[in-house]
């Protein structure tokens, strides 16, 4: 497998990935792992494919684009079309089908006693922490029965940056998000402020232990809301005022992000920190309400929201636009700057940080649907075969094998067959030309469906 050195906005797919030079592969090679690094995913809501600098955007992301300039971007990262499926996907290794999870939800979202990376992480030496949006399950199932020890932010979908509420209150006392390990509080301030300021706390902490921590972002999910002080680095651009918002409260975020780099540097965690910059699903088109947040967005119609571009596709979809997402990971010293362009999928993670950490036990009687890409992404192991990929959805299946991607409604049974390597914006549906290969990734799919609740 390769880790390819070129134009960004690149999509052509490989199938193997190399270092830019023959020595960083024997280096890396050689190289003993510290078996419990500090591990840092921060994951911004509703990002789309151009709504990073690195990629091509206006929006302002300086922080962001020296991560990837720094690190290895993972041009074909994958996650499910909306929050809860991917983030439980991080969090247990698997399809979130497995949980009959296939849209946002609520209530008892994970099973308790199920592994988690948080509890995974917390058993093998780790102070874990969560920062921000939970939305794996309603009170009482909150991040502290699932690992975490150290929880604030919010427990619901979504929130208004400013009083924190969430977007169906009438009343503050009804149907509170905003909490400190499980306790509700009321707070002053920009959630992108707290969230980063809290994420600092945990940095700069002293701990004999080292940190898992769990940064996710409100912005740029709707309702947004942002100070002049962002707001003003779009000015004279002819961006839509719902786009210039949607820029600035990335900007905003980026910012904090710059900070939080700053902190691990100044407090000598740097070099033993691995960084994971993982959007959650693709962006979304628009958003209007007249009643949620009390009124308060009536007049005020995010019309133009997140931008997807070359993909196709929006926050919901099984095309690209929707699953196909930014990410970054960052370690210096331990993976080499490059670009990874073969598919990675959320799932994998919690199997690659098990082995990172000497946790793999765990995945003997978990059998997680992710694999661990450690030794792909260090240039140690050559991508062997070509991996399989599953989605499902409340409308949509999609399964990826190799460059084939199969897409099937699920109340209409029809199909949509695109080759990826040709034609990664999926304008040109080969079902009726390639019948063999549909009903080749029909038979996967339904091996895949046969693992589902």
């Amino acid at each position: 497998m390769k880790i390819l050195h070129r134009n960004l906005l690149s999509l052509s797919i490989v199938g193997l990935l190399t270092f830019s030079a023959a020595g960083n592969v024997k280096d890396s090679r050689q190289q003993k792992l510290p078996l419990q690094p500090n591990i840092l995913i921060i994951i911004p809501d509703d990002l789309g494919w151009s709504d990073v600098g690195y990629h091509g955007s206006v929006v302002k992301t300086p922080h962001i684009d020296k991560l990837a300039a720094t690190g290895i971007r993972l041009e074909q990262h994958y996650v499910m079309p909306t929050c809860t499926p991917t983030r439980v996907s991080l969090m247990t290794g698997k399809y979130p089908s497995r949980y009959g999870i296939v849209a946002p939800d609520y209530g008892e979202v994970i099973d308790l006693g199920d592994p988690t990376l948080a509890s995974v992480l917390k058993e093998n030496g780790y102070f874990t922490a969560i920062a921000g949006k939970w939305h794996m399950g309603s009170p009482p199932y909150t991040p502290l029965k699932y690992g975490f020890q150290s929880s604030y932010g919010y427990f619901d979908g979504q929130i208004d940056p400013y009083t924190h509420e969430y977007k169906t209150e009438t009343k503050l006392t009804e149907r509170r998000s905003w909490h400190r390990n499980d306790e509700y509080l009321d707070e002053e301030g920009h959630v992108t402020d707290l969230l980063t300021d809290e994420a600092l706390r945990i940095i700069e902490a002293e701990n004999d232990k080292p940190f898992f921590l769990y940064l996710a972002h409100h912005v740029p999910h709707y309702p947004l809301d942002e100070p002049d002080e962002w707001m003003s680095l779009y000015d004279g651009l002819s961006l839509h005022p719902s786009r210039k918002l949607f820029a600035a409260s990335v900007s905003h975020m980026d910012a904090g992000i710059g900070k939080i780099m700053e902190a691990l540097e100044r407090t000598g965690k740097r070099e033993n920190t691995l960084i994971l910059f993982l959007s959650d699903n693709g962006g979304q088109h628009s958003w209007h309400s007249n009643t949620e947040y009390r009124g308060k967005y009536a007049d005020n119609p995010h019309s133009v929201l997140g931008n997807n571009y070359p993909l196709r596709g929006w926050k919901g979809d099984l095309y690209e636009g929707g699953i196909r997402v930014p990410a970054i990971a960052s370690w210096p010293g331990k993976l080499q700057p490059g670009e990874a362009n073969f598919p990675i999928h959320m799932s994998d993670w919690l199997p690659t940080l098990c082995h990172l950490i000497g946790a793999e036990k765990v995945l003997k009687d978990w059998n997680p649907d992710g694999k661990n890409i450690w030794p792909f992404l260090t240039g140690v192991q050559d991508l062997a075969q070509e991996r399989s990929i599953y989605w499902k959805t409340g409308q949509t299946y999609a399964v990826r094998e190799g460059n084939w991607k199969l897409l099937v409604d699920r109340n209409s049974g029809q199909t949509g067959l695109f080759n990826l390597e040709n034609d990664f914006r999926e304008t040109r549906d080969l079902a009726e030309s390639y019948p063999e290969k549909v009903k080749s990734l029909l038979e996967l799919l339904e091996k895949f469906k046969a693992g589902d609740e």
